[in-house]
């Protein structure tokens, strides 16, 4: 596999085709200077020698000149890549955060919806029998329902507390007066036994009578 398959950048390639060109050039010269070892040296051979040598050394600048251009390109691009590279790890941190996140609520959402709730366990009236007191909640969904039913007793509850606390009054009272006539029966007893102790007297006065 030749370099020409391998690179297909634009700049890359500039720098492979300048590099080619700079070695036919410089084995063009070899073969003009190996023509010289040989003898068979001229004036115009050695124009076409020094015209081949500047023509090298341009090639050969140039050449440098896209070396550093492709130099320079490299920096950048890796650059870049490192640039893009710690971008990707962060969004993938954050990807990962994110996963980490998802199965902490899903478990917190499975533990809710498994959890052993204190309002399932209301004594609550049949929904039946609630949407017929209550036709208003009959498009109510399941959530707006169970709100709306122990809502409702919640209610019951009140009223029935109230009047537990009503009755309660009433028996302290009923308490509280049935002491007091108590009382007041025992203060008659205690009157009536001093008036018969008091009448002694005079009911043996009468006995003793002719």
């Amino acid at each position: 596999m030749t370099a020409d398959m391998i690179v297909n950048e634009a700049a890359l390639t500039g720098v492979l085709q300048a590099s080619e060109q700079a070695r036919d050039q410089a084995q063009a010269l070899l073969l003009l200077t190996d023509q010289v070892k040989d003898g068979s040296s001229s004036a115009e051979l050695q124009n076409e020698i020094a015209k081949q040598q500047k023509s090298l050394f341009t090639s050969i600048s140039y050449l440098r000149g896209l070396h550093r251009t492709a130099c320079v390109s490299a920096r950048e691009t890796k650059s870049r890549t490192l640039e893009a590279r710690q971008e990707v790890d962060r969004l993938h941190l954050q990807l990962q955060n994110l996963y980490y996140e998802q199965r902490h609520l899903q478990g917190e959402i499975s533990a809710c919806e498994s959890y052993d709730h204190k309002y399932q366990k209301l004594p609550l009236i049949p929904v039946e029998e609630f949407l017929a007191q209550h036709a208003a909640h009959a498009d109510d969904d399941e959530d707006e329902l169970m709100a709306a039913r122990i809502d409702h007793e919640r209610t019951e509850r009140e009223c029935l507390e109230q009047q537990r606390q009503e009755l309660l009054k009433r028996k302290q009272k009923l308490i509280a007066d049935n002491k007091r006539r108590k009382d007041d029966l025992a203060n008659l007893d205690q009157d009536l036994e001093k008036f018969i102790d008091a009448a002694k007297p005079i009911m043996e006065l009468f006995e003793k009578a002719p």
